[in-house]
């Protein structure tokens, strides 16, 4: 057990409090369209990690070596927040409700989702680890996600355990997550040379060098950036000798970027996330940092936290140093953008001194009026008729009609969710619409 932390050397990180404020950033970033990942594999490119490194809070666990950056893209794409459209990340409707909802639930059900259905094999992170692509080689990842996620929920609340006591507990009670699928799979994992370090020869592949490293990647890359566990971390350098002994290793600083963590704290977030309370930890009450003016200018008073920030950024033009200028061009580029003006008004309210001024709660309300004045029905086929006659049929036959709205004299407009069954119809009714005609 672990009751204090004399090296300096030892970096303590609580973590609850930064991942509440690193999901608001992280959504708020999709939000404007700064998070790209790939297309094919959904990793986050290294330019939106080393962009979003800079935006979380306290940065992340290690300077130079991204976790927290890297995995909150995954995070929220697995949870259903945010899907790729091309390689740009966008809100999905459950990703826009949560930018203004209660964080405590949200970060539940994303860890959740990253247990049951996680984008990425989180051992592929280990890549110092070479054969892992081979056909047949690693063992189900969900299964060995969902053992570390029960070997979390034995850790006592509030109470730092080392993590070769965390090992100790996980084998005193069978929570093995193996990494190989069986053992000629080992034969096919090395550091260096495929043949002379091969991690099938004994004592190459001792729990720790595979199941520990899983473990600690699970823990420190996932867990601890959701929130869930506390963390006490040194340099990876050095820190585990474990793997030194194998073939290639003389090269290696250390066999993963987790090999510093030192202890973890399993702290009341995490407890009411595993279900181990139903009551979400309580929340600092905000201070108010803002002052709504009636000439429509938003000033922060003190440093803003960055959520809030890009909240202000999205609905108004920044006019000099924390200061912010409403208007109704910047509202309704906000809405267009795929914004809800509840976020900014709940904003408003919440961290301004006193009530809103009227000419600011008028532009709200003018904004809101203007905002639905208008509606996206999706894209639709125009079809051209050669007679007007021939439009009115297609409108109003029974078979086509519930497809298509008639457009003036000679056109139609079809919906692209009906367009199989209009062309369908249309050749019941005699008619034909040429694919690619123009």
């Amino acid at each position: 057990m672990t009751a204090g932390f004399d090296d300096p050397s030892t970096t303590v990180r609580e973590t609850s409090a930064e991942a509440i404020a690193n999901l608001r950033v992280v959504l708020e970033q999709v939000a404007l369209g700064r998070l790209r990942c790939s297309a094919q594999t959904r990793r986050p490119s290294a330019a939106a990690v080393s962009n979003l490194a800079g935006l979380l809070r306290d940065g992340d666990f290690y300077p130079d070596e991204a976790m927290a950056a890297y995995a909150w893209p995954l995070i929220v794409q697995a949870g259903g927040l945010t899907e790729l459209a091309g390689t740009r990340l966008q809100l999905t409707a459950r990703g826009r409700k949560a930018i203004s909802s209660a964080p405590h639930p949200t970060i539940r059900a994303l860890w959740r989702a990253w247990v049951s259905k996680g984008i990425i094999d989180e051992f592929s992170r280990i890549d110092t680890i070479k054969g892992q692509r081979s056909k047949n080689v690693l063992s189900s990842v969900t299964t060995r996600r969902r053992i570390v996620a029960a070997a979390i929920a034995e850790l006592p609340v509030g109470t730092w355990l080392d993590v070769e006591d965390l090992f100790a507990l996980m084998h005193r009670e069978g929570l093995d997550p193996t990494v190989q699928r069986n053992e000629r799979s080992l034969w096919r994992l090395y550091l260096e040379d495929p043949q002379y370090g091969s991690l099938g020869y004994a004592d190459f592949h001792d729990w720790t060098v595979l199941q520990g490293r899983y473990t600690l990647a699970v823990l420190f890359e996932y867990a601890a950036t959701l929130g869930l566990l506390d963390v006490a971390f040194t340099d990876p350098a050095g820190a585990r000798k474990d793997y030194q002994g194998n073939w290639g290793a003389d090269e290696l600083p250390y066999l993963s970027r987790y090999d510093g963590l030192v202890a973890v704290r399993l702290n009341d977030l995490g407890a009411y996330v595993l279900g181990l309370t139903e009551r979400p930890p309580a929340t600092q009450e905000a201070v108010a940092t803002l002052r709504v003016l009636s000439n429509h200018d938003v000033i922060a008073l003190g440093e803003l936290p960055p959520g809030d920030a890009m909240t202000l950024s999205a609905f108004a033009e920044p006019t000099a140093d924390r200061t912010w200028r409403l208007s109704m061009e910047t509202l309704l580029r906000g809405v267009a953008g795929g914004r809800d003006l509840g976020e900014l008004r709940r904003l408003l309210k919440g961290a301004n001194h006193g009530p809103l001024p009227g000419t600011v709660t008028r532009l709200l309300a003018d904004a809101a009026e203007r905002a639905s004045a208008l509606a996206d029905r999706g894209v639709v086929r125009l079809v051209e008729c050669k007679e007007p006659a021939t439009a009115v049929l297609i409108a109003r036959d029974p078979r086509t009609a519930p497809f298509c709205t008639r457009l003036g004299e000679r056109h139609l407009a079809v919906g692209a969710e009906h367009e199989v069954a209009f062309r369908e119809a249309l050749t019941q009714l005699g008619y034909a619409l040429p694919v690619g005609s123009t």
